[in-house]
């Protein structure tokens, strides 16, 4: 098993590589299942990502309530994590982002598919939730329980969700997963945008999709990833 202090420090990582990949900015977070204890999970106080540091670090309960008082503010869309991993026990890290290049997607109606190899990872269909369908208007976070657990349905056995008007939300079933299934959803985005604009496109077939993503989502080809990420958000040159 990971230890927890080797579980925050990669904690830590993610967030600063998913900020360095323009998948979180000043907003959005990423929380993993604590490896000590599987109802409860970490998640940063509320802060940008690209500043976050170990000593950030909450753990909360599956009720998104932190184990341990604290006199820090803790993000108010914190429930759709904990939710999350109540509905889903496989799922070991969840990120929730407002990338620029997933957003058109969020409001224009044109499904988001699978059109390159690693795009696969993001699933087809990817399901899309409407937060007026059971809550009219609000001010579109997902800032109480019964938000997070109807997020948590639309999003289902799938492993990406679209909020419209709003972003996605991002499960894997591990943290290196679950960042390398946030940027290349964006980098999917990209190159179904831009295809659009030279006309038709093709997308991947439903076998293509199956077996590229279980490629693409061994350990190696995840861990190369990451290794090259990590160098890039760290690097002071």
């Amino acid at each position: 098993m990971i230890s927890l202090d080797t579980s925050i420090a990669e904690l830590v990582l993610a967030n600063r590589i998913l900020a360095k990949e323009d998948v979180l900015d000043g907003f959005g977070h990423v929380s993993m299942r604590a490896p000590d204890d599987p109802n409860t999970y970490l998640l940063s106080r509320a802060r940008a990502p690209e500043l976050v540091e170990a000593k950030d670090i909450i753990r909360f309960t599956l009720d998104s309530v932190p184990v341990e008082a604290t006199k820090e503010r803790p993000y108010s869309e914190r429930v759709l994590h904990g939710e999350i991993y109540k509905a889903r026990p496989d799922v070991v890290a969840v990120c929730h982002h407002h990338a620029p290049t997933v957003l058109p997607f969020c409001i224009s109606g044109t499904p988001l598919r699978p059109v390159m190899h690693l795009g696969s990872v993001i699933g087809d269909p990817v399901p899309m939730w409407d937060s007026r369908d059971e809550f009219g208007d609000t001010n579109l976070l997902v800032s109480k329980p019964e938000e997070g657990q109807s997020l948590a349905r639309a999003l289902g056995n799938s492993f990406v969700v679209l909020m419209r008007r709003h972003g996605a939300t991002v499960a894997g079933r591990t943290l290196r997963e679950v960042v390398f299934r946030c940027i290349y959803l964006a980098a999917n985005a990209r190159v179904q945008s831009a295809a659009a604009q030279l006309g038709a496109y093709e997308t991947l077939s439903a076998g293509e999709i199956a077996l590229a993503a279980e490629f693409n989502l061994q350990p190696h080809a995840v861990d190369r990833s990451w290794d090259r990420w990590v160098m890039r958000a760290t690097s002071r040159g």
